[in-house]
């Protein structure tokens, strides 16, 4: 069998702090990652010196940006761009991971594109694990101690908290079209079996004024929304953290949080993983499964 060549990556960055973009390429080298299509999107408030620090820090990593752009964060920007670098990247397979999302694989990268080509599959799917510190705290992180030290616990707080779409799409074919937020691929579904774990490092300081921004421009239609689920997440995180002293509960068995690391799947995911999936509906009619919060710190 014919070995695959390393899948593109595909990401579309909004105003991350250097260090996890650094730490995040480093994560996808290791996997195999040879191409990095990047694009960064700054909204507004972002600061020149921001911009310009982070755009220097990827030049630094070797990688070029493919596009550059600011503005509002409508609903739609984060899709229109991907599928822009999708087109740069080319035929074959693309990796498709926002800047704070780390995948874990069953097996290395080559071996699960050609198990997918095998078995007639043009997708392959992940689930969202959600990092936290062990006190739940937003917390900043340091390199030298890293992600993995700094958010210890992984739980389902998007899935089961949240209600959103804790599905993604992490590997596609070029030909196959991939929806709004990665979570689907219409008229594709993954195998089940073999799900990757999406490790989300999203609740780190300074996501909440993130949060409070993003509810309050598509609440006024400064940015514009093709439905209230990403708005409506924001809130209950909103909430949660408010009635928890700022924290959010990660001793609640709902959520499910245990120390996981980003070198192996969690223990049992393979069958977590496939339940959760096999299972997951849109919160209400309104809510459709479009997107979880992607948003200018994702």
């Amino acid at each position: 069998m014919k070995t695959p060549v390393s899948p593109a990556l595909v990401a579309v960055v909004g105003p991350v702090e250097p260090a996890l973009l650094a730490a995040w390429t480093a994560h996808y080298r290791r996997l195999g990652v040879e191409r990095f299509h990047l694009a960064f999107h700054f909204p507004d408030h972002i600061h020149d010196a921001w911009r310009h620090q982070l755009i220097a820090a990827c030049q630094d990593l070797g990688i070029v940006p493919a596009r550059i752009s600011t503005g509002p964060w409508h609903e739609h920007t984060n899709t229109q761009i991907r599928d822009f670098l999708r087109e740069q990247a080319g035929p074959g397979w693309h990796l498709i991971a926002d800047s704070d999302e780390f995948q874990t694989y069953p097996a290395p990268l080559n071996e699960m594109i050609a198990r997918a080509e095998a078995a007639k599959y043009k997708v392959i799917g992940g689930l969202m694990l959600d990092r936290a510190t062990n006190d739940g705290r937003l917390a900043l992180w340091r390199p030298e101690i890293g992600l993995d030290r700094s958010f210890p616990l992984g739980g389902h707080l998007t899935h089961r908290l949240l209600k959103g779409d804790p599905r993604k799409i992490v590997l596609a074919h070029s030909t196959v079209a991939v929806a709004s937020g990665n979570h689907r691929a219409p008229g594709h579904k993954p195998d089940p079996d073999t799900l990757a774990c999406v490790h989300h490092f999203k609740w780190r300081s300074g996501v909440l004024d993130d949060l409070r921004r993003r509810v309050d421009r598509f609440t006024s239609g400064e940015w514009a929304e093709h439905t209230p689920a990403v708005r409506s997440e924001a809130s209950r995180l909103l909430q949660h953290i408010d009635r928890h002293n700022g924290r959010i509960d990660v001793a609640d068995p709902r959520l499910a949080f245990r120390h996981v690391t980003l070198d192996r799947l969690p223990t049992g995911w393979a069958a977590e993983a496939a339940k959760i999936t096999s299972i997951w509906r849109p919160h209400t009619a309104q809510s459709q499964p479009g997107s979880t919060i992607s948003s200018p710190s994702s």
